[in-house]
C-alpha cells in the first residue's frame, strides 16, 4: 500500500505510527523527525521523502506528486486531502484513495484473495515481489467456538502467521478499521501444521489443510458430568522453532444445559446486522469503514435474542448457533461484535474465503444446510428456532430443513428485507409448505413483531417485550453504540 502524507494532521490520521510491513509512505520534507522515520522503517514501512514540498491545498501540486509516486511504484495510492471546510481553516483532515475513493483497495484485496481456489490463499501483493516467509515469524492458533453433547465435542480452528492483530475500539478511524481488515484478509495460513488437542486426559492430533484449517472431534473418556462451556487445550506440535515457546491456545466448546427447552440457529448477514451480503464488494467496504464498536445490530435484535436465550422460564440458557456466509477471516470481528452488543454468544459456522465458496449461490445453500443438519444431529432431543432474512436463500434453506427434520423445527422467523412482489409470493408458498409440517414460518417486519409472536407461543416471557421495545427505540434514536 502507498500513502502520500503531506501534513502532521494527515500523519496523525494515518494511524499506524509504528509502521505496517509492506507499506510505502511518501512524505513532505521535514514532516517527520529522524526518530519517527527510523521507527517506521524498523517496523517494515518504507519511508520516502518527496523531492520538494507539496501544498495539500494546491490540486496541481498534489497531482504532480501522485504522478511521481506512480512512476516509482504501482498499485493504489492513498492521498491526504482536505475537505472544503478544512481548506478554509488550512487543515488537511483525511486520506482518500486516488482513482476510486477507497473501492479499488478493497476490490484488489478481494481480487487477489478470491482468485485463488478455496483454502489456497496466497499473500496479497500490490505490484511488489512476494517476500519469503520467515521461519522465525511467530505462529498463532485461532480456535473457533465449538459445540458438543455429553458424548462428543466438535471444534474448528486455524493456524496462521502472527500478523499482530489488534483489538479495535469506538474511537478507531476508518483507516485503522481498514488496516485490521487488510491484515485478516491477507493473513498467511500454515498448511500441514500439527495441532494436539487435550480434554480430560484424551489427546488427539490433527493436521491443518492447505488453508491452515483444522477440525477436531473428541470423544470424552466418560460422558460429560456438567454442561455449559468446556475448555479444550490446543498445542502446536509442528512446526516448532528451536528456542521458541510452545504455541498454545484454549478452545471453548458449548454443551447446552438440561434446562434448555430449544436451540436457536440464526443467520448473521442482514439478520443480526446489516452487511449487504448480496453485494460482496459493498460488504467489505462496510467492514472497512466500521468495527464491532461502531457497527450496530438491527433494531431490537439484541433484546429479542436475550429473551430467547432466557426463555419463558427466565433462566433456560437456550443455546445459540450462528450460520453465516461471511468468511472465517472475519470470525474474531463477528465474535467481538456479539459481545460488545450484548447479543448471546454461540458457535459460528462460517465459510472459507474462496471464489466459488464466497460468491457461488449454490455453495451458499449447501454450506448453510450442511451446518444446520450437523447441529440438529448433535442435539436430537432439542427443537430449534431458525432465524434469517428474505434477502438470499434463508427461507428456502429453512423450509428444506423442515422437510428433512419435521420434528426438529418449532418456528422460523424471517425478517422481510425484499419487498419485491414476486419474492413475497414465493414466501407465501413457503409459508404454506412449512405449515403443512406442523411448524410455522413467520414473515416479520422487525424484531418487535417476532418477539410478540414468540411471547404468544410461550417461547419468551411477555414481560421481555418491554425490553425489546426499549432496545428498538434506543437503536432508532442512535443512543446505542
Amino acid at each position: 500500500m502507498q500513502f502520500l502524507i503531506l501534513t502532521r494532521a494527515g500523519f496523525e490520521n494515518f494511524g499506524p505510527k509504528t509502521g505496517l510491513p509492506g507499506t510505502m509512505l511518501y512524505v513532505n520534507p521535514a514532516l517527520l523527525s529522524s526518530e519517527e522515520i527510523s521507527r517506521l522503517r524498523n517496523a517494515g514501512t518504507e519511508v520516502r521523502i518527496l523531492p520538494s514540498a507539496v501544498d495539500p491545498h494546491a490540486a496541481q501540486e498534489v497531482r504532480n506528486a501522485v504522478r511521481f509516486i506512480e512512476e516509482h511504484g504501482g498499485g493504489p495510492i492513498w492521498v491526504e486531502h482536505a475537505s472544503p471546510v478544512a481548506q478554509e481553516s488550512g487543515a488537511a483532515v483525511a486520506l482518500q484513495m486516488q482513482h476510486g475513493a477507497g473501492t479499488d483497495l478493497v476490490h484488489k484485496i478481494l481480487h487477489h484473495r478470491l482468485a485463488q481456489e478455496a483454502g489456497g490463499l496466497a499473500r496479497w501483493a500490490l505490484r511488489r515481489a512476494r517476500k519469503p516467509r520467515s521461519p522465525d515469524k511467530p505462529l498463532l492458533i485461532i480456535p473457533y467456538l465449538g459445540y458438543g453433547n455429553p458424548h462428543r465435542l466438535a471444534l474448528r480452528g486455524r493456524v496462521l502467521l502472527d500478523e499482530g492483530f489488534n483489538s479495535q475500539g469506538p474511537e478507531d478511524s476508518g483507516w485503522r478499521n481498514l488496516v485490521e481488515l487488510y491484515k485478516r484478509l491477507e493473513s498467511d495460513q500454515v498448511a500441514g501444521a500439527r495441532v494436539r488437542a487435550r480434554f480430560q486426559g484424551v489427546e488427539q492430533d490433527v493436521v491443518t489443510d492447505r488453508g491452515g484449517y483444522f477440525s477436531i472431534e473428541i470423544v470424552p473418556a466418560a460422558p460429560l458430568a456438567s454442561t455449559g462451556w468446556h475448555s479444550v487445550e490446543l498445542q502446536l506440535t509442528e512446526p516448532f522453532s528451536a528456542g521458541a515457546n510452545p504455541v498454545h491456545a484454549t478452545a471453548e466448546v458449548l454443551a447446552p444445559p438440561p434446562t434448555a427447552r430449544f436451540g436457536v440457529i440464526s443467520d448473521i448477514d442482514d439478520t443480526v446486522l446489516w452487511t449487504n451480503v448480496t453485494n460482496r464488494l459493498n460488504m467489505m467496504l462496510m467492514l472497512a469503514r466500521s468495527n464491532a464498536h461502531t457497527r450496530k445490530p438491527f433494531k431490537g435484535v439484541a433484546a429479542f435474542y436475550r429473551a430467547l436465550r432466557d426463555g419463558a422460564g427466565g433462566n433456560e440458557n437456550n443455546p445459540f448457533f450462528y450460520v453465516s456466509s461471511s468468511p472465517w477471516h472475519l470470525y474474531p470481528t463477528l465474535i467481538e461484535f456479539l459481545r460488545v452488543q450484548d447479543i448471546p454468544v454461540g458457535p459460528l459456522m462460517l465459510k472459507e474465503l474462496g471464489l466459488r465458496k464466497v460468491f457461488g449461490s449454490g455453495r451458499h445453500h449447501t454450506h448453510k444446510l450442511e451446518q444446520i443438519e450437523n447441529i440438529l444431529r448433535f442435539y436430537p432431543q432439542l427443537q430449534f428456532i431458525l432465524i434469517g432474512d428474505s434477502g438470499e436463500q434463508d427461507p428456502e434453506i429453512y423450509a428444506e430443513v423442515v422437510k428433512r427434520y419435521p420434528q426438529a423445527v418449532r418456528v422460523i422467523y424471517i425478517r422481510n428485507v425484499n419487498p419485491d412482489p414476486s419474492r413475497i409470493e414465493a414466501l407465501d408458498r413457503l409459508i404454506e409448505e412449512v405449515r403443512s409440517t406442523g411448524a410455522q414460518l413467520i414473515l416479520a417486519p422487525d424484531s418487535e413483531f417476532a418477539a410478540a409472536h414468540a411471547a404468544a407461543e410461550g417461547l419468551i416471557r411477555p414481560t421481555d417485550m418491554a425490553a425489546v421495545r426499549s432496545d428498538k427505540k434506543e437503536d432508532e434514536s442512535g443512543a446505542r453504540i
